[in-house]
């Protein structure tokens, strides 16, 4: 019988001009990040080069202090590179955030003043869409991530993992190119947590929307991923893209299956070397 190899597929960065560079969705090419303090140069991260394909989860796993976060704020357009450049759809990020690249953060940074449907509705006011329109969008996005019957509820009267759920309507609400998350569900419990990783999962496959997620958690990036870049620190580099060979449909229990862990394995001894 014939053995299937079941080794996650890894290769180091060549050529940043590749196909797979040209039909991304988000493409990061040669990205560098210093900082000048009494004439002392320290390199955040150096020569970034990454890709990330329509309708693609991708996941990037670092230990902290690689430079993940100030990476994905880069590519909001939150922050200036050194040197490189952020392409969405083709299209140079110019430094200013976009509509085209939702945020979702850690922290909860719905607004309290607003009612759960305000909050959502935000951007699209911003955009100055008809008041149908945005009563039609806020209503479908709350339906998507369950949360209809809280449509007039204030954030404080929400669990932590409800309100990561508003902050996600709200971000695709406005039908972003890219869906931008940093560590999302870093400040839940470990179940609250698990929760909110299956909820992803439905919410990516319902809508198809591209996302790029940075986190320090491997189980929760091996879990969640297509594919998944690992990232070394001082300074930051891209170490490995790996691609995660395994079912689209992914219960909690596939983190105890030997394919999870022995992919587990490996990206621990990526982030080690």
């Amino acid at each position: 019988m014939q053995q299937i190899d079941r080794q996650p597929k890894t290769f180091r960065y060549q050529d940043s001009a590749s196909e797979a560079f040209r039909s991304a969705k988000l493409a990061v090419k040669s990205l560098s990040k210093e900082y000048t303090s009494q004439g002392k140069v320290t390199s955040v991260f150096d020569n970034i080069n990454l890709h990330i394909q329509p309708r693609e989860l991708v996941c990037l796993v670092g230990a902290s202090g690689c430079g993940k976060s100030t990476l994905l704020n880069i590519i909001a357009g939150l922050l200036p590179p050194t040197r490189g450049e952020v392409l969405v759809d083709q299209i140079c990020v110019t430094g200013r955030p976009g509509s085209d690249r939702g945020m979702v953060f850690q922290g909860y940074t719905l607004y309290p003043w607003l009612t759960v449907a305000q909050n959502v509705a935000f951007g699209l006011s911003l955009r100055k869409l008809p008041k149908a329109v945005q009563r039609e969008r806020v209503f479908h996005f709350l339906e998507v991530v369950g949360l209809t019957q809280f449509a007039d509820a204030y954030p404080k009267a929400l669990s932590g993992g409800m309100k990561q759920r508003v902050a996600i309507a709200r971000a695709i609400a406005n039908e972003p190119a890219i869906l931008l998350m940093d560590e999302p569900f870093g400040a839940l419990d470990a179940q609250t947590k698990e929760q909110l990783q299956q909820f992803l999962l439905r919410l990516w496959e319902q809508t198809h929307v591209t996302i790029l997620m940075i986190t320090h958690d491997v189980e929760e990036a091996i879990y969640l991923s297509q594919r998944m870049y690992v990232m070394q620190a001082h300074p930051g580099r891209i170490a490995r893209d790996m691609t995660i060979d395994l079912p689209t449909e992914r219960a909690l229990d596939i983190k105890l299956s030997p394919e999870f862990v022995d992919i587990k394995r490996q990206v621990l001894q990526a982030l080690r070397e």
